[in-house]
């Protein structure tokens, strides 16, 4: 014989949510939902301002429901699922207000680490084209100094110059490009 399926479409408000507790009840969520799940749906929608997203926040209040109704003793159902559509409206703006935020300072942090790229590789050739402006000597003594960490003996060993012209060759061509590159733009903030 077949059991009659009980309906619950007379039950007050507040029994629903004591009723399952007691004998949990995929009708006892159906007729909660038929009940509130518009009045959700409307408090969804004015906290997320989008159909389908409080579309959505029902649907997943909905899917654990009957988790918390089995949990905790509710006594004002209306209330309750007030509440808990309220919290899950602010968590999921606060989730996507997190989000959002991440990703406009990964955006910034990009664009600040190609612009500061960008102004390097330009200041290196400028400071490529002052370099060859120098005396021969100037030249291949900063550019053994400088780029190849090259000590004076070494230096001085290489080009088959006395240590002194080495040293004197370095310091001037350090003053001549420090004097050629106060003029250019991209060196005057620096």
């Amino acid at each position: 014989m077949l059991r009659k399926k009980k309906t619950y479409q007379g039950f007050e408000d507040n029994h629903l949510a004591e009723e399952y507790r007691l004998y949990p009840s995929n009708a006892i969520i159906s007729e909660i939902y038929r009940r509130f799940g518009h009045l959700m749906f409307g408090t969804c929608l004015n906290y997320l301002k989008n159909a389908q997203d409080a579309e959505d926040c029902v649907m997943e209040i909905f899917a654990r429901l009957p988790e918390k109704l089995a949990k905790f003793k509710i006594s004002h159902l209306k209330s309750w699922l007030f509440m808990t559509t309220k919290n899950a409206c602010l968590m999921r703006l606060r989730k996507k207000k997190m989000l959002t935020s991440s990703l406009e300072e990964e955006l910034t942090e990009v664009i600040q680490d190609d612009q500061e790229r960008r102004t390097l590789e330009v200041k290196l050739e400028v400071l490529e084209a002052a370099i060859t402006e120098l005396t021969r000597e100037q030249q291949l003594t900063i550019n053994l100094f400088y780029l190849e960490k090259k000590s004076y003996q070494e230096i001085s060993d290489a080009l088959k110059l006395p240590l002194k012209k080495v040293k004197s060759a370095i310091q001037n061509g350090k003053r001549n490009l420090k004097l050629k590159l106060e003029n250019h733009d991209s060196f005057k903030s620096a």
